[in-house]
């Protein structure tokens, strides 16, 4: 089956880009240079546009969270391009936290700004502990979990375990809302609670806690919830 409307070879989104550059495509149209090749009945364009709408209202960066199956149901999306997608979503999300590599993260704004767009998209909760020197630089860190819904499950002492391998003075626990409210539930406050006390008996400070919401953030420090 041919398409109906067919798009002039000039037309494509690669020889656009070659021509205007990057910034004059579309989402789609940048989509489409990444899938490259269509099907008998859908354009990469088509391909792309079907991605988008899997996406939802999270576009480009949705995209980057959907699962490899979720991926392979689009038609003209296999295991090769799932998976390459998948790995620009990784890519991304690592060029976007590799700018704050070395900088300190000695305030809320900076730690969120650094795990948010890791994160934000998320559809399940993850748990991150960040672990710092004396001077706050960023050490290391570590997701301590994934897809439990209730945050307060995670105990101080896999928090510390962390910190003591990363020979911490302090740490920052980061969580998401998958909701995109960063806002805190009493579970959310009592961890931190528990997690700032133990801080106190290791000698390694919890010097926040931060949830991630949609392009939103809720600092425990700022609010007084630290004990």
């Amino acid at each position: 089956m041919s398409f109906k409307n067919k798009i002039s070879k000039s037309e494509m989104p690669f020889e656009r880009m070659k021509k205007y550059g990057p910034a004059h495509l579309s989402d789609a149209e940048l989509l489409a240079v990444m899938i490259r090749n269509g099907t008998k009945t859908a354009d990469p364009t088509q391909i792309a546009h079907n991605l988008l709408l899997l996406s939802g209202k999270k576009g480009l960066a949705g995209i980057m969270t959907v699962s490899e199956k979720s991926l392979q149901k689009i038609e003209g999306i296999g295991d090769v391009k799932a998976l390459q997608l998948i790995a620009l979503g990784e890519i991304s999300k690592r060029i976007a936290a590799s700018s704050f590599q070395r900088e300190r993260l000695s305030d809320p704004e900076s730690c969120a700004a650094y795990f948010m767009e890791r994160l934000r998209y998320e559809s399940e909760e993850q748990v991150w502990a960040a672990a710092f020197d004396s001077k706050f630089s960023l050490l290391a860190e570590k997701m301590l979990s994934c897809g439990i819904s209730n945050s307060s499950l995670i105990t101080p002492r896999e928090i510390f375990r962390f910190a003591i391998e990363q020979r911490a003075v302090s740490i920052i626990l980061v969580h998401n809302h998958p909701s995109g409210d960063p806002t805190p539930s009493m579970e959310d406050i009592d961890l931190t609670k528990q997690v700032s006390k133990a801080g106190e008996i290791v000698g390694i400070a919890l010097a926040d806690h931060i949830i991630i919401g949609d392009n939103r953030y809720y600092s425990m420090k700022e609010y007084g919830h630290m004990g």
